[in-house]
């Protein structure tokens, strides 16, 4: 709710404050929707359970805009738009758990947006908007009609495309990520498929040391989404 109120505050519609919350979050909240000239409602514990449901809120909730799905246009523009943009691209991974969750962490990696196609995957239901707790509000979906051709594009748009592959020739530190990427993840089990598969330009690896064949998707995820985080911050700082 603070990167929305500090970036995109035009997109809330009202701030609702459980009685009886003073502490610093709610303060800052608080002064935040008042500073954007938000509405804002101070409202007792039964009315907001009664608003809302058995929703996990902490007492500090807010009414917004959705967030309007991006086209392939709209992404190759946010593209030629940003410097060094990383891009997430989701294939076949059909659980709204495991979506909620990838967003979350994409969002918290400054990923630029989420890219899924149309045909078997997860919609972005109340499931997938619940586990990814805001993020669904901040991080771009983009849906394809085909995933591959969309990797194309954005592989022309001058993005190098890194797929992740339990028999990877290489671990995902010994790749460079610290350009424009794009970070594919298949579904578990299935993982990438053929023709996402040939638009990678590296496929990498997440070490594993336990007897598990694979990661959920969304662990992987956040995984490769940090080491890229990581080679990135040191590079900027010139660390090795």
């Amino acid at each position: 709710m603070r990167a929305l109120l500090t970036r995109q505050a035009g997109r809330v519609v009202r701030v609702y404050i459980q009685q009886g919350r003073s502490d610093a979050k709610a303060t800052e909240i608080e002064q935040l929707a008042r500073a954007a000239g938000c509405a804002l409602e101070r409202i007792d514990a039964g009315r907001l359970l009664a608003r809302l449901g058995d929703v996990v809120h902490q007492g500090v909730v807010a009414e917004v805009v959705p967030l309007a799905p991006w086209r392939e246009e709209d992404l190759l523009k946010a593209v030629a738009e940003s410097h060094n943009p990383i891009v997430l691209a989701l294939d076949g991974v059909q659980d709204p758990h495991n979506l909620g969750a990838c967003l979350r962490t994409a969002d918290a990696c400054g990923v630029l947006a989420l890219v899924v196609p149309r045909d078997r995957a997860a919609p972005l239901n109340a499931t997938a908007r619940k586990v990814a707790t805001g993020a669904a509000e901040t991080t771009p979906v983009v849906t394809v009609t085909n995933l591959a051709r969309a990797l194309g594009l954005l592989k022309e748009a001058g993005l190098w495309i890194v797929g992740a592959d339990a028999e990877g020739p290489q671990t995902a530190a010994q790749v460079d990520l610290t350009g424009p990427r794009v970070l594919v993840l298949g579904a578990e089990g299935g993982g990438l498929r053929a023709l996402t598969r040939r638009q990678c330009d590296w496929l990498v690896r997440l070490p594993s040391r336990g007897a598990v064949e694979s990661l959920n998707v969304s662990v992987a995820a956040g995984m490769l989404l940090y080491e890229a985080v990581r080679q990135r911050d040191a590079s900027a700082t010139g660390s090795p």
